[in-house]
């Protein structure tokens, strides 16, 4: 059975889609490759930048390297606390990473989505898809009733500010 893409809010910059239980973000961050993967796997740098507009997150643990944990709090506007957690699967510097992605409250912390996360060098600049696999359309589409996608779309918004700032 064929799988239909459906394009979902994207902007003049990032380029999202779904096909099937998979979500798909692109962008093209005006940064070198290297340093893309150094803001997006340092721990004091994903509090900068990792949320939508006006949260803040704690990172309780990351450790990058195959078979490592992860685990930040997103902190929103409204004082509530989000918590997120995932194992690194596959840590490939600065070309690929692969982690699971559970939103980590009852009951959806029992499915884990992996993300594979691949950093093309396109000219001195960063080329980043994000690859989200859900274990359903299902799963899926109950994730994307949530409001994510914004909120990606401004979380990438502020990994490109973080990245200009890093430069």
């Amino acid at each position: 059975m064929a799988t239909t893409r459906v394009d979902r809010g994207s902007t003049e910059t990032t380029t999202v889609y779904t096909e099937g239980p998979e979500m798909v973000m692109d962008r093209t961050f005006d940064a070198p490759r290297d340093l893309v993967w150094k803001v997006m796997t340092d721990p004091e740098r994903i509090t900068n930048w990792w949320g939508p507009h006006g949260y803040t997150t704690t990172v309780e643990e990351m450790d990058v390297r195959q078979g490592g944990r992860w685990r930040f709090i997103q902190h929103t506007t409204g004082g509530e606390d989000v918590p997120f957690k995932g194992e690194y699967l596959e840590v490939v510097p600065p070309e690929r990473l692969v982690q699971t992605f559970i939103f980590d409250v009852e009951p959806f912390n029992n499915e884990a989505a992996v993300t594979t996360l691949t950093l093309e060098d396109v000219g001195g600049r960063t080329k980043l898809v994000s690859r989200d696999r859900y274990p359903s359309v299902e799963s899926l589409e109950g994730a994307l009733s949530t409001g994510m996608i914004g909120g990606a779309l401004q979380t990438w918004d502020r990994l490109a500010t973080e990245l200009a700032a890093a430069a």
